[in-house]
C-alpha cells in the first residue's frame, strides 16, 4: 500500500484525478467506482474540467457506486444516485444506463446485494474504485464489525457515521437514514485499483490505523494493507499522527519512473 503524503486536499484531488485521466485514456473502456462525501469532490471536479478540455472521454466506459441510502424518495438530494449526477455524470459522457448504484429503494434487498454484485461483474469489474474514509475507520458504508468477505449488503449506520453526515441533513442526524445498501468489503477488494482520499484532522486516527494499525474490523478500512494495488493520498492533517511520514514522504519523492499511482 503506498501512502503519498500531500500538502492540501487540492494536491491530492490532482494527484488522484490525473491517475484516473491516465487510466481512460489508455483504456477508455474501463470500470469506475464512485464514492460520495466531500473528499472526492475535487476529483470529480478535475474529471469534469479534463473531459470539457477535451483530455478524456466516458462514453464507452461505466460506473458504479460505492453505496446507497435506504429509505429516501427518489427525488431526495442526498439520494447519492441523485449526488452523484449533479457532482459528476450529467456534466461527463457517460453513455446513459452507463452509472449505476445499489438500489436502495428496492422491495426486495436482500436480494438487491448480490443483484449489484454481479452488475460489477458483468462489465467487467472495477478497475478504479475511488474511496473515503470515515472517522471511525468506515470505508463505503462498511462499519466498524463488519466482514471483511461480505458482498454488497444492507449495513446498519452507527450514530458516529449519521453525526458525521447530519451536515448533508440540515444538521439533523434525525433526517439522515439509520440504514443503507453498501459493497461490501469483498466487492471493494475485487477492485483492480484502490485510491483514497483523506483530508483533515478528524480523519488523522483512521489514517493512523489504517496504514500503521493490525488488520481488524474494528477498522474495516486497514483490509487494505491486503491490497495489491493500494493508494491512500492525505494531507498534512490527515497525516498527523503518523509515525513514518519521513519514510512515506522519502519513497513518493523518490519513485521510479514506472511507479506512477
Amino acid at each position: 500500500m503506498r501512502v503519498i503524503i500531500v500538502k492540501d486536499d487540492d494536491a491530492g484531488a490532482q494527484l488522484a484525478s490525473a491517475a484516473i485521466i491516465r487510466r481512460f485514456q489508455r483504456q477508455p473502456k474501463s470500470v469506475l467506482g464512485l464514492a460520495t462525501g466531500s473528499s472526492p469532490l475535487g476529483i470529480y471536479q478535475r474529471l469534469i474540467a479534463a473531459y470539457e478540455n477535451g483530455e478524456v472521454s466516458f462514453a464507452d466506459a461505466w460506473a458504479f457506486q460505492l453505496d446507497e441510502y435506504i429509505g429516501l424518495d427518489a427525488n431526495h438530494p442526498q439520494l447519492y444516485r441523485n449526488v452523484i449526477d449533479e457532482l459528476l455524470a450529467k456534466h461527463v459522457d457517460f453513455q446513459p444506463g452507463r452509472v449505476h448504484a445499489p438500489d436502495g429503494l428496492a422491495r426486495d434487498l436482500a436480494s438487491a446485494g448480490p443483484a449489484y454484485d454481479e452488475l460489477i461483474e458483468a462489465a467487467g469489474g472495477v478497475d478504479v474504485q475511488i474511496l473515503g474514509i470515515g472517522t471511525d475507520g468506515h470505508i463505503a458504508f462498511n462499519e466498524p464489525g463488519a466482514s471483511f468477505a461480505a458482498g454488497t449488503h444492507v449495513e446498519a449506520l452507527t450514530e458516529q457515521t449519521r453525526t458525521d453526515n447530519a451536515r448533508f441533513f440540515d444538521g439533523d442526524i434525525t433526517q439522515v437514514p439509520t440504514h443503507a445498501l453498501t459493497q461490501g468489503l469483498g466487492t471493494i477488494m475485487r477492485a483492480r485499483q484502490l485510491i483514497m482520499v483523506a483530508n483533515g484532522e478528524g480523519k488523522a486516527e483512521a489514517i493512523a490505523q489504517l496504514v500503521e494499525g493490525p488488520v481488524s474490523v474494528s477498522w474495516p478500512a486497514t483490509i487494505m494493507q491486503h491490497h495489491p494495488h493500494a493508494a491512500v493520498i492525505v494531507d498534512e492533517a490527515a497525516a498527523s499522527k503518523l509515525q513514518r511520514q519521513d519514510f512515506y514522504r522519502h519513497a513518493w519523492e523518490n519513485r521510479l519512473d514506472f511507479q506512477e499511482l
